[in-house]
């Protein structure tokens, strides 16, 4: 959500800014703007759209070739998306320039008190409050005056700030806001995520809450809170610079569909050896796992949706109680945590503002905080006391699918780990079980090759459908949450799931002639009975498409499409049924002329609650 990029260097900065934040795109905006260090004056474009129409207004209006500068794209909280409320902004004076992710919570306290005293306001954001705050704050110490200034807010921020009488440097700072520095030859930068950077250095550092930045061509310094100096360890990428481009892929959605059986691998094999589980990371012992009480899975969006496959699971194999929240609900809930609390945060990109929350929340309370995390030092990761990764690579799409699949492949290793520990699992069930996981990534090939040509026939037929519903019992209720989420938020087709034994009890009232009813039906122990409601919902004219593992006629009389999915462990299923799934949302959105990669209000990294 929004995208920070700053460069000081030897070139000029203009190009450099497009470029960083064409990489950050994914992670949703609606404007974009720069400004740059021209001689003792700062010059600033920007603008409503996409950084395409920034870039042309840049050909018709110019800035100089100045070698350092800061550019953002903004997803708009505060105030409309158009010019005005585009960033950057400045100070009443034209002294200063910030750019911000984040939501300052008492903006309307700070505005209040700095209208009284004649400040004039241009903008209806939150992010104005800072620019003139800096220059009421100014005392000649660049660092100072940031620092002081970060004390009045109260929120979430990741700031790059220009300042005209320190015309050779950018300054930032971060509180619940993810911001990395870059490290170059000669050039050194600030931005949001890492691909933003990955074109010019592999070279980064990842900053704590409170930290400050001093950036210039020739180096960079942080500094703690109290301005102390902070040495920081050099982190290097390892990931392919492709890995963050399309690489020939019309879209990143149906690329990082297409990566899923590596991913898997990558994450599964190494935690494999000998045939035992082997969780990097994991400090957990035998011990702690005995007095464990119960488990929390707190998530947002299609991480929770893996929790709640996690919670039928590890409840099925460890038999251990597990609690699924929403991370926006569970701090307001006095949910029941204590010392005896294993609370298992699922994060895609470490930073989700909610999630965070919600770990800091349970972590003052005394539980212990294991995290699903997919990128190394992220500030969920740092807050931790356990942390495992995905191993997924980057993932650029809005809409998860590579992230969602290792994160459900790590649920997989956790829950069958505990069930050994606890010995709660028998041996010949305990080496089944780990053979499948290990098959996962073949599979999940195999799903993709079988059914990709006649996924996307189906996807044109049902363009244009305006409203589906997806319906499964256990295991498949679960998958169906994940599988509506991802029609509704690629194709913008008004879809549901419920579980399939609740249709009775009002949901079926919606169903008429033609309404397109997705039946996810491999919870072998439970097939007849959901057969039962698929006839239901058929008798009433419904259109079915069923996912069935092979094998199972039983459905070919009911349904009017069926995808199959692999034979595997009951419990394994939901990794083979989500893919395609996942590639129904991808084709429908193609066929109805969706923006795929960025769909309408949403971003990839909410780092606002």
């Amino acid at each position: 959500m929004c995208g920070i990029v700053g460069f000081a260097g030897n070139s000029p900065a203009v190009e450099v800014l497009l470029d960083g934040l064409s990489k950050l795109e994914y992670r949703g905006y609606d404007s974009a703007g720069i400004a740059v260090m021209d001689g003792n004056e700062i010059k600033m474009r920007k603008m409503k759209g996409r950084i395409a129409d920034l870039t042309k207004k840049l050909e018709s209006d110019p800035v100089a070739p100045a070698p350092i500068g800061i550019g953002h794209t903004r997803w708009a909280t505060h105030g409309k998306p158009n010019d005005v409320n585009s960033h950057p902004h400045m100070s009443g004076d034209g002294r200063f320039a910030v750019v911000h992710n984040g939501i300052i919570e008492n903006y309307a306290s700070i505005k209040e008190d700095l209208i009284a005293q004649g400040v004039q306001f241009a903008s209806e954001t939150d992010t104005e409050v800072i620019a003139h705050l800096l220059e009421k704050n100014y005392t000649g110490d660049i660092l100072e005056t940031v620092r002081n200034t970060a004390r009045q807010l109260e929120g979430s921020y990741a700031l790059g700030v220009l300042c005209t009488e320190h015309p050779d440097r950018i300054i930032a700072v971060r509180k619940a806001s993810p911001l990395i520095v870059g490290l170059g030859e000669g050039e050194n930068f600030i931005a949001s995520d890492i691909p933003a950077v990955l074109s010019r250095t592999r070279k980064i550092h990842h900053l704590n809450d409170n930290e400050l930045v001093e950036l210039t061509k020739d180096g960079v310094r942080i500094f703690s809170e109290e301005l102390q100096p902070i040495e920081k360890p050099v982190e290097t990428v390892t990931w392919d610079v492709r890995a963050a481009e399309k690489d020939g892929w019309p879209h990143f959605m149906i690329k990082e569909i297409m990566e899923q059986p590596t991913a898997l691998h990558d994450t599964i094999s190494p935690r494999i050896a000998d045939g035992e589980i082997v969780l990097d990371g994991l400090s957990l012992t035998k011990k702690d796992l005995e007095e464990t009480s119960r488990i929390y899975i707190v998530a947002c969006g299609s991480a929770y949706h893996v929790g709640i496959v996690a919670k039928y699971f590890i409840e099925k194999v460890a038999r251990v109680p597990v609690e699924v929240d929403l991370a926006s609900e569970f701090r307001y809930r006095a949910p029941m945590v204590d010392d005896k609390t294993l609370v298992i945060i699922i994060s895609q990109s470490g930073e989700t503002a909610d999630t965070l929350a919600a770990l800091k929340e349970a972590k003052s309370m005394g539980g212990r905080i294991l995290s699903i995390v997919n990128v190394v030092g992220s500030s969920i990761a740092n807050e931790s006391d356990d942390v495992l990764y995905t191993w997924a690579g980057p993932e650029i799409a809005v809409a998860t699918t590579k992230a969602y699949s290792t994160q459900l492949a790590m649920m997989y290793l956790i829950g069958t780990y505990i069930a050994k520990t606890l010995g709660r699992i028998d041996d010949a069930t305990y080496r089944a079980l780990l053979a499948d996981i290990r098959k996962l990534p073949e599979q999940v090939k195999e799903v993709i090759e079988k059914n990709n040509d006649f996924i996307k026939k189906l996807a044109e037929q049902f363009s244009y459908i305006e409203h589906a519903y997806y319906i499964g019992r256990n295991l498949d209720y679960a998958v169906a949450m994940e599988a509506s989420l991802k029609l509704k938020e690629v194709s913008y087709v008004h879809s549901e799931a419920y579980a399939a034994g609740e249709l009775k009890h009002g949901t079926i009232s919606l169903i008429e002639e033609g309404t397109l009813v997705v039946a996810l039906a491999s919870h072998m122990p439970l097939l007849e009975k959901t057969i039962s409601n698929i006839k239901e919902v058929k008798s009433r004219g419904a259109i079915v498409l069923t996912i069935a593992q092979e094998g199972a006629t039983a459905v070919e009389d009911c349904s009017d499409y069926i995808l199959n999915i692999p034979a595997t462990h009951e419990l394994l299923a939901p990794s083979l049924q989500v893919v395609p799934m996942q590639m129904l949302g991808y084709y429908m959105a193609i066929a109805r002329g969706c923006d795929v990669d960025k769909p309408r209000n949403l971003a990839k990294s909410v780092t606002v609650e």
